[in-house]
C-alpha cells in the first residue's frame, strides 16, 4: 500500500471547539429541525401537556390560602378536608399528566434516533475513501452511537423542560405579584446575576462537553483496535502497553468529566443558593408584615409555597443547561459527518478534467475527436468516423458500442493530504488493457500498484487524466453502473460478520443463487473447506473472518470477485496467502474466468504473473516497460530483478 499522510489542519475533525468563535448552541440544535419535523405535533402536544401539569403545581398555593384564611381560621373541619380532597385530586393529576407527556414523546422521539442513525450510516457508505483514511473508526462509532443517544435525551426532556420551566417560571412571578408585589420584588432580585452566570456557564461549558465527547471517540478507537487486534496483542505480549494506552485516555477523559462536574456544580451551587437567599429574605419580609397586620398569613403560606414550587424550575436550569450544550456538541459532531461532501456519481477532481480535456484536445488530430475543452464533457467528439473514441464510448461504423478494454491516459494521481510540493504516487501513467486480456502490474513495494487499481472503480479519483473503460470515461459512469461492470478483490481481504454464502454473494447482482455462488467457490478453490465447514455457506464467518485462516478469507474474496461475471476485473495479489499446491488450482481455474473478462492483476511472484497475457511494469510512478513476461525477463533489469527475488545489493 502506498503511504498514507497525516491529514492537514482543514481536513481533520474539529478538536478544539475553544478556537471557533462562530459557536452557537441554538444554531446547532437549529439544524435537528428536519429530523423533528415530522414528530412535531406529537412534542408540542407534550411540551403543552407538560405545561399544564407544571401550573397544577402552582395551583395549590391558592388552595392552601383558601385553606389557611378560611377553614382553617374558622374552624372549619369540613372545609378542611375538602380542601385537603382538592390537594390530593391536584397531585394526582399532575402525576398523570407528566406520565401522559412521557408516552407521548417515548415512540416518536425513538424514531427520531433511529432515523438519525440511519442516515449517519447512509452517508458513510456514500463518503470516499480518503474521509475514511482520514477519520478513526471510535470517532464515527461515537457520532452513532454516545452522541445521537445524547440528541434523543435532550429531544425527550430538556428541550421540552426549558420552554416548561420557563412558562412555569413567568406564570408563577404573575402568582406572586399578584399576592403581593412587594415580595415579589424581593424574588425577582436574583434574576440578573443567574443570566450572566448562566451565559457564562453555557460559554465554558460548551468547550469541556466537545473535549470530552471527542476523547470518547479517542477512547472507542483504542477499544475497537484491541478487539480487532486482539491477536497480535496476544501474539506479542503487548497487553500492558495496550492497557496502558487505554488507561491514559481514561484519565483524560475523566479529568475532563471531573472539569464538567466541577463547572455543573458551580452553577447550581449558585442558581440554588441566590433564589434561597431570596426566599428567605421574602420570609422575614412577610413575617414582620403579618405580625403588623400588613398581609394575611394564608397569604403567607400561599407566597411561600409558590416560590418553593418554583424551585425545581429555577434550580434545574443549570441542569438543562448543561445537557442543551452536550447535545449541541453532539449535533455539529454529528454534522461534521453529515456535511462531508459525498462522492460525486460523475465527474471528478477540476485539474482531472482540466488534464483530460487536454490531453484529449492534444489527440484530436489523430483520433478524430474534437472537444469542448474538457475530457469530461466531450459531447462533441465527432462522429461518424469508423471506431472513433468519444466521451460515450468506442463505436463502429454503426453506431453500436465496440470493446476497447481498458485504458490510462496519462492517469496522474495524488493524495489529497499530500504535503504539498510531494510528488505524485502516479505521474503520467499510460496503458491500454485490450479486451479479454489480462494484464500483470509489477512494481517494487511503494510504487503506486494498489493506488493505481483503486482509480479505476474510482475508490479514488483521478487528479490528472482518465481512465476509459471500452472507451467510455469512468468519471462519466454513474457509480453504482461503474462498480456493476468492475469487480475487485483486494490483498487484504474483509469478510463481514455473515455467512460465507453472503460474503460471496456481495459480489454479484439480487438476482444470483445457489449455482453462481457454487461456481465462484470452485474457481476460488473455497468450495471444499467450504463444505467442511459446519453449516457449509450458512456457516457465520464472525468479526472479520478471522475464524478461517489468511488463505481461506483470501479464496472467499477472490470467488467474491468472479461470483458476478464481471466485464473488468481488478484484483490486487489474489494469491499471496495461498499455499503453492492450492495456488496451482486457483491459477488453473481462474484462468478459465480469465478468458471472458478484461482483467489487471497486481503480481508479486512469477507463478502469478503467468496468468497474465502481458506485463506492465510501474517505475517511479509511470508505465516504463510492457511486454510479456519472458520479453521482460530479456529486455528490463529492473523487471527480471523483481522476479528474481535477490535482496537489492545483489543486483
Amino acid at each position: 500500500m502506498p503511504e498514507k499522510h497525516a491529514p492537514t489542519k482543514e481536513e481533520r475533525p474539529a478538536e478544539h471547539p475553544e478556537n471557533d468563535s462562530g459557536h452557537s448552541t441554538v444554531r446547532s440544535l437549529l439544524r435537528l429541525w428536519p429530523y423533528v419535523r415530522p414528530v412535531r405535533v406529537r412534542l408540542l402536544t407534550a411540551a403543552f401537556v407538560a405545561i399544564v401539569a407544571s401550573c397544577l403545581s402552582l395551583v395549590i398555593p391558592l388552595v392552601l390560602k383558601w385553606l389557611v384564611d378560611g377553614p382553617v381560621t374558622h374552624g372549619d373541619g369540613t372545609g378542611v378536608w375538602l380542601g385537603a380532597l382538592y390537594l390530593l385530586l391536584l397531585g394526582i393529576a399532575e402525576a398523570v399528566l407528566f406520565g401522559f407527556r412521557r408516552w407521548l414523546v417515548a415512540r416518536p422521539l425513538a424514531g427520531v434516533e433511529a432515523g438519525m442513525r440511519a442516515a449517519l450510516y447512509r452517508r458513510l457508505q456514500r463518503l470516499p475513501i480518503a474521509f475514511h483514511d482520514r477519520w478513526a473508526s471510535g470517532q464515527l462509532l461515537s457520532r452513532a452511537t454516545t452522541d445521537l443517544m445524547m440528541v434523543r435525551m435532550f429531544l425527550a426532556f430538556p428541550l421540552t423542560f426549558l420552554l416548561v420551566n420557563a412558562v412555569t417560571i413567568l406564570a408563577g412571578y404573575g402568582v406572586l405579584f399578584a399576592q403581593d408585589w412587594t415580595l415579589g420584588l424581593v424574588l425577582l432580585t436574583p434574576v440578573v446575576p443567574m443570566v450572566i452566570l448562566s451565559s457564562v456557564f453555557e460559554r465554558r461549558y460548551s468547550v469541556v462537553a466537545r473535549r470530552a465527547q471527542d476523547q470518547v471517540g479517542d477512547l472507542t478507537t483504542v477499544v475497537e483496535e484491541s478487539v480487532l487486534g486482539i491477536r497480535i496483542v496476544k501474539g506479542f505480549g503487548r497487553h500492558r502497553s495496550q492497557a496502558e494506552a487505554f488507561r491514559t485516555l481514561a484519565e483524560r477523559l475523566r479529568g475532563t468529566e471531573l472539569v464538567k462536574a466541577r463547572l455543573l456544580a458551580g452553577i447550581w451551587a449558585f442558581i440554588t443558593f441566590l433564589p434561597e437567599l431570596a426566599v428567605g429574605a421574602a420570609l422575614v419580609l412577610g413575617t414582620v408584615r403579618v405580625a403588623d397586620g400588613e398581609l394575611s398569613a394564608g397569604t403567607l403560606v400561599a407566597f411561600l409555597s409558590t416560590a418553593l414550587a418554583l424551585r425545581w424550575p429555577v434550580e434545574s436550569i443549570g441542569f438543562l443547561l448543561a445537557m442543551s450544550q452536550e447535545a449541541a456538541t453532539a449535533t455539529e459532531r454529528y454534522f461534521e459527518v453529515m456535511d462531508a461532501a459525498e462522492e460525486a456519481e460523475t465527474g471528478g477532481a477540476p485539474e482531472a478534467a482540466a488534464a483530460a480535456g487536454a490531453a484529449a484536445t492534444a489527440g484530436a488530430a489523430t483520433a478524430g475527436v474534437a472537444t469542448a475543452g474538457s475530457a469530461r464533457s466531450a459531447a462533441g467528439a465527432a462522429r461518424g468516423t469508423e471506431g472513433a473514441r468519444t466521451a460515450n464510448g468506442v463505436r463502429g461504423a454503426d453506431g453500436v458500442r465496440a470493446a476497447d478494454g481498458v485504458r490510462f491516459e496519462d492517469v496522474t494521481f495524488r493524495y489529497p493530504d499530500a504535503p504539498a510540493g510531494a510528488p505524485p504516487v502516479l505521474d503520467g501513467v499510460d496503458l491500454h488493457i485490450r479486451p479479454g486480456e489480462t494484464m500483470a502490474l509489477v512494481g517494487g513495494t511503494g510504487s503506486g500498484k494498489t493506488t493505481l487499481t483503486a482509480l479505476v472503480p474510482r475508490l479514488h479519483e483521478v487528479t490528472g487524466g482518465r481512465i476509459l473503460l471500452d472507451g467510455e470515461d469512468v468519471t462519466l459512469l454513474a457509480r453504482d453502473r461503474l462498480r456493476s461492470l468492475v469487480s475487485v478483490a483486494f490483498e487484504e481481504p474483509t469478510l463481514f460478520s455473515a455467512s460465507v454464502g453472503a460474503n460471496v454473494l456481495m459480489g454479484a447482482g439480487s438476482d444470483a443463487g445457489e449455482p453462481e455462488l457454487r461456481r465462484a467457490l470452485a474457481v476460488a478453490q473455497a468450495d471444499g473447506f467450504v463444505d467442511r465447514l459446519p453449516d457449509g455457506t450458512g456457516t457465520e464467518v464472525g468479526e472479520q473472518g478471522l475464524s478461517l485462516s489468511g488463505g481461506q478469507r483470501q479464496r472467499l474474496a477472490l470467488a467474491r470477485a468472479v461470483v458476478g461475471r464481471p466485464r473488468f476485473l481488478v484484483l490486487d495479489d489474489p494469491l499471496s496467502a495461498l499455499d503453492v499446491h492450492t495456488e496451482a488450482r486457483v491459477e488453473a481455474a481462474l484462468r478459465e474466468v480469465l478468458r471472458d473478462t478484461t482483467a489487471l492483476v497486481v503480481a508479486h511472484r512469477p507463478s502469478t504473473v503467468l496468468l497474465a497475457d502481458r506485463v506492465a511494469l510501474l517505475s517511479g510512478g509511470r508505465i516504463t516497460a510492457v511486454g510479456t513476461h519472458h520479453e521482460l525477463l530479456r529486455t528490463s533489469a529492473e523487471y527480471a530483478w523483481l522476479m528474481s527475488g535477490e535482496e537489492e545489493g545483489a543486483r
